[in-house]
Order: structure tokens, then C-alpha cells, then sequence
């Protein structure tokens, strides 16, 4: 499966880990996902998915109506 979130399209990020002696190594930055199964009011059923922590905020602000549409 991949790792992007399905609310935000957060995906893996790529980038240098850098030591105490300025050695450069490549590395892949992942988000903070989670597999949630959220209920959708409009369908009546709960659905799972992959959200990042920012992601589960803003359901929990906002409610799930704005993820029901990307869902449909």
C-alpha cells in the first residue's frame, strides 16, 4: 500500500541525514500515518483509511463531510 494520506495527499519525502562530521546520507522522511475507520454519516458505514495526524485534526474540527466527498 502506499504511503500518502488520503485527506492531505501527504506522501513520503526525501532528503539528507546529516551527522556531527557534515556526512550526507540519503534518507526517506515518512508521514505520521494512521489506518482509521471512520464512520460516514452520509453513507451510513464506516470506512477505513490511511489519515496523517494533521489529517485526524482536521476531521476532528471539521467533521467527516469534507472526506465523504473525496471518498465518492
Amino acid at each position: 500500500m502506499s504511503k500518502v494520506c488520503v485527506l492531505t495527499g501527504k506522501r513520503p519525502k526525501y532528503g539528507n541525514t546529516v551527522s556531527h562530521a557534515n556526512n550526507h546520507v540519503r534518507t526517506r522522511f515518512e508521514p505520521n500515518l494512521h489506518t482509521k475507520k471512520i464512520w460516514i454519516e452520509e453513507e451510513k458505514r464506516f470506512v477505513k483509511v490511511k489519515l496523517s495526524a494533521k489529517a485526524m485534526k482536521i476531521i476532528a474540527k471539521t467533521g467527516t463531510a469534507q472526506l465523504a466527498k473525496l471518498l465518492k
